[in-house]
Protein backbone atom coordinates (compact mmCIF):
# COMPACT_ATOMS: atom_id res chain seq x y z
CA UNK A 1 0.00 0.00 0.00
CA UNK A 2 2.90 2.39 0.77
CA UNK A 3 4.52 1.65 -2.61
CA UNK A 4 1.22 2.28 -4.40
CA UNK A 5 0.87 5.62 -2.58
CA UNK A 6 4.42 6.68 -3.57
CA UNK A 7 3.90 5.63 -7.20
CA UNK A 8 0.61 7.53 -7.51
CA UNK A 9 1.85 10.80 -5.98
CA UNK A 10 5.38 10.89 -7.41
CA UNK A 11 6.17 13.10 -10.38
CA UNK A 12 8.07 12.24 -13.51
CA UNK A 13 11.12 14.41 -14.21
CA UNK A 14 9.47 15.67 -17.42
CA UNK A 15 6.33 16.82 -15.56
CA UNK A 16 8.17 18.96 -12.99
CA UNK A 17 8.36 22.70 -13.49
CA UNK A 18 11.96 23.70 -13.97
CA UNK A 19 13.94 26.13 -11.81
CA UNK A 20 17.07 28.13 -12.57
CA UNK A 21 18.56 27.28 -9.14
CA UNK A 22 21.41 29.79 -8.55
CA UNK A 23 21.49 32.68 -11.01
CA UNK A 24 23.42 35.87 -11.74
CA UNK A 25 21.73 38.71 -13.63
CA UNK A 26 23.72 41.72 -14.88
CA UNK A 27 21.58 44.28 -16.74
CA UNK A 28 21.65 47.83 -18.14
CA UNK A 29 18.80 50.31 -18.06
CA UNK A 30 17.90 53.74 -19.36
CA UNK A 31 14.94 55.92 -18.45
CA UNK A 32 13.24 59.30 -18.31
CA UNK A 33 11.64 61.14 -15.40
CA UNK A 34 7.91 61.64 -15.95
CA UNK A 35 7.27 63.37 -12.63
CA UNK A 36 5.85 66.77 -13.66
CA UNK A 37 6.80 68.89 -10.66
CA UNK A 38 7.79 72.47 -11.40
CA UNK A 39 10.07 74.89 -9.62
CA UNK A 40 8.14 77.96 -8.50
CA UNK A 41 9.14 81.41 -9.67
CA UNK A 42 9.27 84.48 -7.46
CA UNK A 43 7.69 86.79 -10.05
CA UNK A 44 4.33 86.66 -11.74
CA UNK A 45 5.98 87.40 -15.12
CA UNK A 46 8.36 84.43 -15.12
CA UNK A 47 6.90 81.06 -16.03
CA UNK A 48 7.74 78.15 -13.72
CA UNK A 49 10.55 75.94 -14.99
CA UNK A 50 9.59 72.28 -15.47
CA UNK A 51 11.73 69.52 -13.97
CA UNK A 52 10.36 67.05 -16.54
CA UNK A 53 12.90 65.28 -18.73
CA UNK A 54 15.52 64.19 -16.22
CA UNK A 55 17.50 61.37 -17.75
CA UNK A 56 18.84 58.29 -15.97
CA UNK A 57 20.91 55.26 -16.88
CA UNK A 58 22.49 52.53 -14.84
CA UNK A 59 23.72 49.01 -14.35
CA UNK A 60 22.51 46.32 -11.96
CA UNK A 61 24.15 43.07 -10.83
CA UNK A 62 21.87 40.66 -8.95
CA UNK A 63 22.65 37.17 -7.68
CA UNK A 64 19.97 34.91 -6.27
CA UNK A 65 18.29 31.56 -5.99
CA UNK A 66 15.16 30.28 -7.74
CA UNK A 67 13.86 27.99 -4.96
CA UNK A 68 10.27 27.65 -6.23
CA UNK A 69 9.40 27.24 -9.92
CA UNK A 70 7.61 30.60 -10.00
CA UNK A 71 9.55 32.58 -7.38
CA UNK A 72 13.16 33.66 -6.94
CA UNK A 73 14.88 35.94 -4.49
CA UNK A 74 18.03 37.90 -5.21
CA UNK A 75 20.25 40.67 -3.90
CA UNK A 76 23.03 42.77 -5.35
CA UNK A 77 24.11 46.25 -6.37
CA UNK A 78 22.76 48.96 -8.65
CA UNK A 79 24.60 51.98 -10.05
CA UNK A 80 22.40 54.85 -11.21
CA UNK A 81 23.38 58.10 -12.86
CA UNK A 82 20.63 60.70 -12.67
CA UNK A 83 20.93 63.91 -14.67
CA UNK A 84 22.48 66.83 -12.73
CA UNK A 85 25.49 64.70 -11.77
CA UNK A 86 23.93 62.36 -9.21
CA UNK A 87 25.97 59.13 -9.04
CA UNK A 88 24.13 56.68 -6.77
CA UNK A 89 25.12 53.16 -5.68
CA UNK A 90 22.37 51.09 -4.10
CA UNK A 91 22.21 47.78 -2.30
CA UNK A 92 19.16 46.03 -3.83
CA UNK A 93 16.74 43.30 -2.73
CA UNK A 94 14.83 41.74 -5.61
CA UNK A 95 12.01 39.19 -5.43
CA UNK A 96 11.23 37.79 -8.91
CA UNK A 97 7.92 36.25 -9.97
CA UNK A 98 8.28 33.97 -13.00
CA UNK A 99 5.35 32.97 -15.22
CA UNK A 100 5.72 29.86 -17.45
CA UNK A 101 9.34 29.03 -16.48
CA UNK A 102 11.58 27.43 -19.12
CA UNK A 103 12.13 28.52 -22.72
CA UNK A 104 10.45 31.98 -22.77
CA UNK A 105 9.40 32.94 -19.26
CA UNK A 106 7.61 36.19 -18.55
CA UNK A 107 8.75 37.77 -15.27
CA UNK A 108 8.02 40.58 -12.85
CA UNK A 109 10.83 41.89 -10.63
CA UNK A 110 10.11 44.01 -7.57
CA UNK A 111 13.05 46.09 -6.37
CA UNK A 112 13.97 47.96 -3.23
CA UNK A 113 17.30 49.72 -2.88
CA UNK A 114 19.06 51.74 -0.19
CA UNK A 115 21.93 54.08 -1.11
CA UNK A 116 25.41 52.97 -0.01
CA UNK A 117 27.63 55.85 -1.17
CA UNK A 118 27.79 59.55 -0.31
CA UNK A 119 27.01 61.77 -3.27
CA UNK A 120 25.48 65.17 -4.03
CA UNK A 121 22.42 63.62 -2.41
CA UNK A 122 22.61 61.03 0.35
CA UNK A 123 20.36 58.63 2.26
CA UNK A 124 18.14 57.97 -0.74
CA UNK A 125 16.19 54.85 -1.55
CA UNK A 126 14.22 53.60 -4.48
CA UNK A 127 11.28 51.30 -5.15
CA UNK A 128 10.82 49.81 -8.54
CA UNK A 129 9.59 47.08 -10.78
CA UNK A 130 10.53 45.48 -14.05
CA UNK A 131 8.26 43.58 -16.42
CA UNK A 132 9.92 41.54 -19.13
CA UNK A 133 10.68 38.29 -20.92
CA UNK A 134 13.66 35.94 -20.97
CA UNK A 135 14.70 34.19 -24.16
CA UNK A 136 16.93 31.15 -23.73
CA UNK A 137 20.24 31.33 -25.55
CA UNK A 138 22.13 28.22 -24.41
CA UNK A 139 22.22 25.62 -21.61
CA UNK A 140 22.97 28.15 -18.88
CA UNK A 141 22.29 31.55 -20.45
CA UNK A 142 19.22 33.64 -21.25
CA UNK A 143 18.80 37.12 -22.66
CA UNK A 144 16.14 39.36 -21.18
CA UNK A 145 14.49 42.65 -21.95
CA UNK A 146 11.88 44.62 -20.13
CA UNK A 147 10.23 47.85 -19.08
CA UNK A 148 11.47 49.45 -15.85
CA UNK A 149 9.47 51.58 -13.40
CA UNK A 150 11.44 53.26 -10.58
CA UNK A 151 10.62 55.85 -7.94
CA UNK A 152 13.71 57.57 -6.51
CA UNK A 153 13.79 59.96 -3.55
CA UNK A 154 15.80 62.93 -4.85
CA UNK A 155 16.97 66.28 -3.42
CA UNK A 156 15.08 67.84 -0.52
CA UNK A 157 12.37 65.20 -0.46
CA UNK A 158 11.52 65.62 -4.15
CA UNK A 159 10.74 62.37 -5.90
CA UNK A 160 11.57 61.29 -9.41
CA UNK A 161 9.52 58.64 -11.19
CA UNK A 162 11.40 57.02 -14.07
CA UNK A 163 10.10 54.80 -16.86
CA UNK A 164 12.61 53.12 -19.12
CA UNK A 165 13.97 50.05 -20.85
CA UNK A 166 16.23 47.29 -19.54
CA UNK A 167 18.40 44.68 -21.23
CA UNK A 168 20.45 41.98 -19.54
CA UNK A 169 21.51 38.38 -19.41
CA UNK A 170 20.85 35.68 -16.85
CA UNK A 171 23.44 33.00 -16.13
CA UNK A 172 22.00 30.07 -14.15
CA UNK A 173 23.29 26.83 -12.66
CA UNK A 174 20.57 24.37 -13.78
CA UNK A 175 21.50 23.23 -17.29
CA UNK A 176 18.08 21.56 -17.70
CA UNK A 177 16.13 24.82 -17.18
CA UNK A 178 15.76 25.34 -20.94
CA UNK A 179 15.42 23.01 -23.92
CA UNK A 180 19.11 23.42 -24.71
CA UNK A 181 20.07 21.41 -21.61
CA UNK A 182 17.90 18.37 -22.25
CA UNK A 183 19.99 15.73 -24.05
Amino acid sequence: MVFAFIAVFSQNEDDKKSKMDFYFNPSLNIGFNINKKSESANSQYIEPKSVLGNFTYGATAIGGYNFLPNFALGTGFKYSFIQDNDHLIYWVIQPKIIFSPGERPFYIDLNYGKQLNRSVISDTEFWGGRIGMQVSYSKRLSQEGGIVFESHQLKNGADGFFIGLSYGITIFSNKNYTGYGKD
